[in-house]
């Protein structure tokens, strides 16, 4: 592990609290676990990026207050020795700005080598993002943002792919699917059973959807439930591997076949 929780709370509490006699609050504390058990994985695909004297790029998509991107910097870049060039991708204006404000904050701890972009607009704009970057890490997308995360990133050609995906809505093509299916099975209409049937259902179609991409993908925890119930990683590695291209193909088109 690179960081530890208690490097990660002293850099929240830097770049995002920063007032006298103030301190983190519970949920702070719970998001500085959750960081640091992405950040570990960030790491993980940093180290295989290749050439450490070349720049790489590192996407935080639906970035939110980004916290990934922006403690990425002193927590794995910088102890790593990379060159990177960080791109924060987030449609709040006000939390474009309060980035931008709190990368300048960072300083010479962000290492000499490393750039911040932060840009106002949605994840599905294709004009935001760059050719081929290194690591796309996506925390806690809702809805469909993690949906045009994977199109995005697969589209860009990135080289690694980190989505820890949030809530679920009706609205997602995947889930009305489901919901479609669960009334032709016959499933129960307790909320609870559906619920779990929707989003095993959403699960399986966007690790397709990447597999079929030529992702080697796999789906791990990164947080443990006492601290999220969103605690899932789907870690993907461009591989480009036909064989299991086409399977994965042939998987999702069964998966999104209209209900007969």
């Amino acid at each position: 592990m690179i960081a530890n929780v208690s490097d990660v709370e002293a850099w929240l509490d830097r770049l995002y609290v920063a007032a006298a006699g103030a301190t983190l609050r519970a949920e702070e504390r719970k998001k500085a676990r959750e960081l640091t058990g992405l950040l570990d994985e960030v790491a993980r695909a940093v180290r295989g990026c290749g050439r450490r004297d070349a720049e790489l790029t590192l996407v935080d998509a639906a970035a939110g207050k980004a916290y990934v991107g922006l403690l990425a910097a002193p927590l794995v870049l910088a102890p790593l020795g990379r060159r990177a060039r960080v791109l924060l991708i987030e449609r709040d204006a006000a939390r474009v700005a309060a980035a931008r404000q709190a990368a300048a904050s960072l300083g010479a701890a962000a290492g000499a080598g490393v750039r911040f972009e932060a840009v106002l607009g949605d994840v599905a704009d294709a004009s935001l993002w760059p050719a081929a970057p290194d690591v796309v890490v996506a925390l806690h997308a809702c809805g469909e943002a993690s949906d045009h995360v994977i199109e995005r990133a697969t589209a860009a050609r990135a080289r690694h792919v980190l989505l820890a995906p949030c809530c679920i809505a009706d609205a997602i093509p995947a889930a009305r699917r489901a919901l479609e299916r669960a009334d032709a099975m016959g499933l129960p209409r307790h909320a609870a059973v559906r619920r779990r049937f929707v989003q095993a259902m959403v699960d399986a179609e966007r690790t397709l959807r990447l597999e079929a991409a030529g992702y080697e993908t796999v789906v791990t925890p990164f947080a443990p439930p006492t601290v999220t119930p969103h605690g899932l990683l789907w870690r993907a590695r461009r591989v480009g591997e036909p064989v299991r291209m086409r399977a994965a193909a042939a998987d999702l088109a069964r998966l999104e076949a209209p209900v007969a």
